[in-house]
């Protein structure tokens, strides 16, 4: 790629909420196609059909302003709603009462107050797409230099994966669960695999067709649920005799908001990467609006229909969720339905795809942004990997689904919650008009020499994995504040340490990194 800068167009544009950002020179770019037809000239003709075919060459490279075609805002409603109104936001509702045994209403108004939380600070990460044409984990080197982004990216490669692996197996598990007996689970994990593939093979517009249309059906298909549900039986009050009390009420909450809070935030290290097309001049507060609404709307309502559902106390209700997890519960909901209840349940199996689309898409550009090696390989390339790997952990993994996904999910809202704040303090701190750096400077996007050192970012990073540590109650490690919060167990304040810790170490080892270096 060969850049001309225009050094005309220095003007600035105003950002997310008032702070001034550097417009981005006009630059005369190498289509992303041809470089990468001439890096592997020896599969040209191959690579060639395929981008003419509509697969994406774009890979962790940055979008100039005058190559931002997409300007329907809206997708990101649409997309968002897509991606959580699945089957595989259920189980998150369902841990309340599993885990830890919560009542539905204590489980709604964890689930709301975390979310709400969870969302607003995913929120605030999709708006820097627009302003910046760059993909999340790129970002993250304007706060934590390119160190600070490789350590971002190998964490974001695994809590995508991670994902990935678990849609998988509640997908496959909820198509092996309409004819027991005849389709293995095996082969149910992998047709939900492929089908995820193909649209992140194609890339950023597929991804956003997809989406587009994926929540109609669904949401159809919830409120199905809803009512099947209601038919059934739901009580409030049943779990109401096993329901802890006092301080171990409150560990519960803690735990459980964790794991509801991982649930939003967990889309923060992705949230960009899917509105970096927009134009530069797209209001910010519109975007956040839409990206909020678009997550807590319908996890919200799903996670709590998963939660509702296990109120229901018939024996044959019961006896499912003990058989077959959540896809046997499932499934005796939508049995007096008969072969139409099958039918919704094929649909609810296939609905993971629009939610592991996204896992899959980002993960391979969070390999290209761990350095120049790995942005030189295709990002279909990685992508198909990726495929390969939590497929791979799915069918190694399909009989654990329940442990996966609570410690998973916990473990998850940890670096999130970090990782959030330091952007954003980076951002309303250091990179507003008035401050040490006046905005970002977008040409160094891939200049190591340009970039900060990272210090600051690891460094608070690290604080905030301390506060993690000593605040994270899991099965297998209880922190001393944690233990000190809870009873037996303990309480989970992983993320909100982990948050605290990095929030009051980083914009003083930012001063000082800023002050030696410049940058």
């Amino acid at each position: 790629m060969s850049n001309s800068p225009d050094l005309s167009l220095e003007d600035k544009e105003k950002g997310s909420f008032g702070e001034h950002i550097p417009v981005q020179p006009r630059v005369l770019e190498v289509a992303p196609d041809d470089v990468i037809v001439n890096r592997f000239s020896f599969m040209g003709p191959f690579l060639s059909r395929l981008f003419a075919v509509g697969v994406e060459a774009r890979g962790v490279e940055r979008v100039p302003e005058d190559q931002r075609e997409t300007k329907n805002t809206w997708n990101n409603l649409l997309m968002w709603w897509s991606v959580n109104t699945v089957l595989t936001t259920i189980p998150i509702g369902v841990l309340a009462q599993e885990i830890f045994t919560l009542t539905l209403p204590h489980a709604i108004a964890v689930i709301f107050c975390f979310g709400a939380l969870g969302a607003l600070m995913t929120a605030f990460i999709a708006t820097l797409g627009p302003q910046t044409g760059l993909r999340t984990m790129i970002i993250t080197r304007y706060s934590s230099g390119y160190v600070g982004c490789t350590i971002y990216s190998i964490l974001n490669i695994l809590t995508q994966l991670g994902f990935s692996t678990t849609c998988v197996i509640l997908g496959g598990q909820t198509l092996a669960s309409i004819n027991p007996g005849t389709l293995p689970l095996v082969v149910g994990i992998i047709i939900v695999g492929i089908g995820s593939l193909i649209p992140c093979f194609i890339g950023y517009h597929m991804v956003h067709h997809y989406e587009r249309f994926a929540w109609m059906i669904i949401t159809i298909v919830m409120l199905f649920l809803w009512g099947l549900g209601a038919k059934a039986g739901f009580d409030i009050n049943a779990q109401k005799s096993i329901e802890d009390t006092g301080k171990s009420l409150s560990s519960d909450i803690l735990s459980f908001g964790g794991i509801v809070f991982g649930s939003f935030t967990g889309w923060s290290p992705v949230a960009a990467d899917y509105n970096c097309r927009l134009p530069a001049d797209t209001p910010p507060i519109k975007v956040f609006l839409l990206t909020f609404f678009g997550l807590f709307i319908p996890i919200c309502f799903v996670e709590i229909l998963g939660a509702a559902l296990m109120t229901i106390t018939k024996q044959d209700y019961v006896d499912a969720f003990a058989d077959g997890g959540t896809g046997g519960l499932l499934g005796q909901v939508l049995s007096p339905w008969k072969g139409g209840g099958k039918f919704v349940l094929f649909l609810l199996a296939f609905s993971v795809i629009a939610n592991n689309i996204p896992n899959t898409y980002s993960a391979g550009l969070s390999i290209q942004a761990l350095g120049r090696p790995f942005a030189m390989i295709p990002r279909f390339f990685w992508t198909i990997l990726c495929f390969v790997i939590y497929t791979v952990a799915g069918v190694a993994g399909r009989e654990h689904f329940s442990a996966i996904l609570s410690n998973f999910l916990s473990i998850l809202s940890y670096w999130t919650a970090f990782f959030i704040v330091i952007v954003a303090e980076e951002h309303f701190i250091f990179r507003r008009k008035n401050g040490a750096l006046g905005g970002y400077n977008l040409d160094d996007w891939d200049s190591p020499k340009r970039l900060p050192l990272g210090i600051a970012g690891v460094l608070a990073g690290m604080f905030g994995v301390a506060g993690a540590i000593v605040g994270m109650a899991q099965v297998w490690y209880i922190g001393p504040i944690g233990a000190l919060a809870g009873t037996e167990f303990g309480a989970d304040l992983g993320f909100e340490l982990a948050a605290a810790f990095a929030a009051v170490t980083f914009p003083p080892l930012r001063w000082l990194e800023i002050r030696y270096t410049g940058r």
